[in-house]
């Protein structure tokens, strides 16, 4: 029927509601991966994967690094979305502007820190 309305917002069925937000967190996925820094953490993540596998890390290394991976994507995200808003909301220089980006970057480096930390922690338990 031609210009039904919605059902009330909370009254849709809660499996479409799951698989609309699936949805919607893939296209934010793929739209991350097209950001250089996104890529460049896939490609951290690509690399610690064939060390861990030479190193012979244990699994519960190997369950962290994929959590600590996910999370600092996640945080990538988070990050590409303040930049997305204040380009779009503040196109002049200004420092509320930098500020927010560059606590934005920082939270990434922080993630990337805790990454790159597990890291060399889980190879150097497995090498000595």
């Amino acid at each position: 029927m031609t210009g039904a309305t919605p059902p009330p917002k909370g009254t849709r069925n809660p499996v479409a509601h799951t698989f609309g937000a699936l949805g919607y967190s893939l296209a934010g996925g793929r739209f991350l991966l097209t950001q250089r820094a996104a890529r460049l953490q896939v490609f951290m993540f690509a690399v610690t994967v064939a060390i861990f596998a030479v190193a012979g890390v244990t699994a519960g290394h190997w369950a962290v690094m994929g959590a600590l991976f996910l999370t600092t994507l996640g945080i990538e995200a988070l990050n590409t979305a303040i930049e997305l808003i204040i380009d779009r909301t503040s196109p002049e220089i200004s420092d509320f502007a930098k500020n927010a980006k560059d606590l934005g970057s920082f939270a990434v480096f922080c993630g990337v820190l805790v990454f790159v930390g597990h890291a060399v922690w889980a190879v150097g338990a497995a090498v000595l």
